[in-house]
């Protein structure tokens, strides 16, 4: 069902600060600032050859990021994005074998503009998981 890994989350308390760490220290190249409403959280891509990494930062005072960040100041990783074909077919298969979707359980646009669902932790070992449909 799951495809490739898309992307590693990470919650920052600045998200500037965040960027420059890997655009300066390592060389990466970092997608400009893309607020997304929908989800509460300003972000920013850092491109691999492989893979990427998004660097999240709160936006607006009910983001879902202000929570994880409050448990963790200095920020950390907050989940994993893995692709699938069908996001709907995959969701179907989850929740029939136990697994529980977040949300209302339809998917929203994500920030690469394609679907996408998180899934419980509880469910996946203590990490929120994230499936985006390619």
């Amino acid at each position: 069902m799951i495809g490739r890994l898309n992307h590693v989350a990470i919650a920052v308390p600045d998200l500037e600060a965040g960027a420059a760490k890997y655009r300066t220290a390592l060389g990466a190249n970092v997608t400009a600032p893309q607020a997304e409403p929908d989800h509460g959280v300003t972000v920013v891509f850092i491109e691999l050859p492989n893979t990427k990494i998004e660097l999240l930062e709160p936006l607006g005072e009910d983001s879902p990021i202000r929570g994880f960040l409050e448990k963790n100041p200095s920020g950390g990783i907050h989940h994993l994005c893995y692709e699938v074909e069908d996001i709907r077919a995959a969701r179907d298969q989850l929740k029939a074998g136990g697994a529980r979707v977040l949300g209302d359980g339809e998917p929203k646009i994500g920030a690469h503009g394609k679907p996408v669902l998180f899934l419980h932790p509880k469910d996946f070992d203590g990490a929120l998981i994230e499936l985006e449909e390619v």
